[in-house]
């Protein structure tokens, strides 16, 4: 199989939570090197994933829609996405001990 990088576009929901998230960690904690640190690796595993995005397994939901999502497990967090062509759209991030079958 050939790696080839995908598109990567971030929806508005995501970057609305991953703003609230990274707000959090610098103003609310008050610690600006977490949310730093945090910012990097949620954009580099990203990216690394965007090599193969659907080589990975499906994202289980109870009401199993039309659209596949796949996740991806980055600390204490999880970045929903879904591929179209050859564009790989981050939907979503949450705090990883969520219940996301209600939230996706």
């Amino acid at each position: 199989m050939e790696n080839k990088n995908y598109e990567i576009k971030y929806l508005p929901t995501f970057i609305s939570q991953f703003n609230n998230i990274l707000y959090y960690i610098t103003y609310k904690l008050q610690n600006k090197i977490t949310a730093n640190s945090l910012y990097k690796e949620v954009v580099k595993q990203i990216e690394v994933r965007s090599q193969s995005p659907e080589s990975y397994e499906v994202f289980k939901t109870f009401e199993n829609g039309a659209i596949k999502y796949y996740k991806i497990n980055i600390k204490k967090y999880t970045v929903f996405y879904t591929v179209k062509s050859n564009v790989m759209e981050i939907s979503r991030i949450y705090y990883s001990k969520r219940n996301f079958d209600k939230l996706i």
